[in-house]
């Protein structure tokens, strides 16, 4: 199977069904879509871009931004999605790193094309998502003068079809190569968690040039639409649930948190929801059951990486509901679910052997999911991939039952006074303090203890603080070894382009000018 077949076979559903949906605008059908995706591979052919060429994409979520990805996935060519939150620099590193050959642009960007073109003199074109400017032509003008004959990628399933940056959460993002048989196992385990039961209706919120954009093509495989927001305004996603009958949406924790934060959060009717998927980061075990109050049912878990995109364990709807019946399984909520069914995952000591339930270790993954490497980047892709498995960098434990329980991020851990301490334990407590919506706990300098619990948090809206009261609240439940020593409240945490808190910049701010970090 080739990325692009998945639409393809969407348009066998009826050719006038609605593709893509902007809400107050436009509606394009899936025979529409595939009429434009047949002119932009052409115009790319034309334009001198061979198999394998990589084609930048910068833009936010639009109407276009998708059909641009679908004309660059017929052409043969290597989709390179930059997002649309980078830095200028950051987009010109991408770019540039990965030898980009043309590229789509959205005109939010166009302060940023004197440094592309620098970065990239030899382009063989730019075109314009939404609009002409400075000599530049639109998607549609430029589609429209190219040839409509219907055409295929040659592809091989083992072929690169797109370079995706990793989160970033750790420094320059990294380009992972993703293959065709890559997004095709990934949908074989979307569709073995979430069996597809009436035509589905896709809510875009989250980034195109992330999960969103492969949860799209998933979406396309069974002839549905996918309903773009450009923000992610709280008020906005409840009313389009409704508005459109929405069957599936992903979400990070974060944006979830502003749902259920939000004063209209039970006014609206959720009933049409079969699947609404958190992933990216872990998500509070109470604000969970909050959720599965307000949307019933229908939460997912999906655990994954770029490296082994979105599926790699999975916490069903079912799984959700059998626990929601039953309070014995209650610890489950902290759980990201059992492997799916196309992939293999496992836990290993830093030796390479793998552990067995209730071990803790390096979380591995192994099958047709993970990548085929980073680009240009031979010894990160050796050492991320030795013993013949993918190392997430993740630290976790399964269960007797098979389930996966992450505990932290390698690199996230705190020695406090030789003790180790998991972040992730204190937030969360801290999630389940009444007036905290969001929070991130780091290790800061202590002469002391080395390294001192500090959490910082984000208040809902309205609500009082004491942070005394806090501080006190996080001891009776942790003990005063893992509880925060000190408290800050930000108005907002730094959060990277898929909405994980960013760790390191916190942290950064308390370690700024030591030459040691522990």
């Amino acid at each position: 199977m080739q990325l692009i077949d998945f639409f393809d076979r969407g348009v066998g559903y009826g050719g006038h069904a609605p593709c893509l949906i902007e809400p107050d605008g436009r509606t394009l059908s899936y025979g529409e879509v595939q009429v434009l995706s047949y002119r932009i591979a052409n115009g790319l052919h034309a334009a001198g871009v061979g198999p394998d060429s990589q084609v930048g994409l910068l833009s936010g979520n639009h109407l276009l931004t998708f059909v641009a990805v679908l004309g660059i996935v017929r052409s043969s060519g290597v989709w390179l999605p930059v997002n649309a939150r980078n830095s200028a620099e950051e987009n010109v590193n991408i770019l540039s790193r990965g030898d980009c050959e043309f590229l789509f642009i959205h005109s939010q960007f166009a302060p940023q094309l004197p440094l592309l073109r620098q970065a990239m003199p030899g382009l063989k074109g730019i075109v314009c998502i939404d609009r002409a400017i400075d000599g530049i032509p639109d998607l549609e003008s430029w589609a429209a003068s190219q040839d409509p004959a219907p055409c295929r990628s040659n592809a091989q399933a083992g072929d690169v079809v797109a370079i995706r940056g990793t989160g970033g959460t750790t420094g320059l993002p990294k380009g992972v190569m993703v293959t065709h048989r890559n997004y095709a196992t990934m949908f074989a385990n979307w569709y073995a968690a979430m069996p597809v039961q009436d035509t589905p209706v896709h809510l875009v919120v989250a980034p195109l040039t992330h999960a969103a954009g492969a949860v799209t093509f998933a979406t396309m495989g069974y002839g549905g639409a996918s309903v773009i927001l450009p923000t992610a305004e709280p008020g906005a996603i409840l009313s389009a649930i409704e508005r459109y009958a929405v069957t599936q949406l992903f979400l990070p924790p974060t944006v979830i948190y502003k749902l259920l934060a939000h004063a209209d959060i039970r006014r609206h009717d959720y009933s049409s929801l079969r699947y609404f998927v958190y992933s990216a980061a872990p998500m509070s075990v109470d604000r969970l059951r909050e959720a599965l109050d307000v949307f019933g049912p229908v939460m997912v878990q999906c655990y994954g990486q770029a490296e082994a995109p979105f599926v790699c364990t999975v916490m069903t709807a079912q799984d959700h509901g059998r626990i929601v019946d039953d309070p014995g399984l209650a610890h489950r909520l902290a759980s990201c679910g059992r492997s799916s069914p196309f992939v293999r995952v496992a836990v290993m000591d830093p030796q390479g052997r793998l552990l067995g339930a209730g071990e803790r270790g390096e979380i591995v993954v192994q099958g047709d999911l993970v990548m085929k490497g980073y680009f240009r980047d031979p010894e990160k892709t050796a050492e991320t991939l030795r013993h013949g498995w993918l190392h997430t960098g993740d630290i976790g434990y399964q269960d007797d039952q098979g389930y996966y329980y992450i505990v932290d991020r390698m690199k996230d851990l705190i020695v406090s006074g030789g003790f180790n301490i998991s972040p992730g334990e204190v937030e969360q407590v801290l999630w389940a303090h009444p007036s905290v919506n969001d929070c991130a706990v780091v290790g800061v300098p202590d002469a002391i203890w080395g390294e001192a619990v500090k959490a910082i948090v984000e208040l809902k809206p309205g609500t009082q603080w004491d942070a005394e009261e806090a501080l006190e609240f996080c001891r009776i439940r942790l003990g005063s070894m893992k509880a925060p020593k000190s408290i800050e409240v930000w108005e907002q945490l730094p959060r990277s382009q898929v909405g994980k808190v960013l760790k390191k910049d916190i942290r950064e701010k308390y370690w700024v000018g030591r030459e040691r970090r522990v």
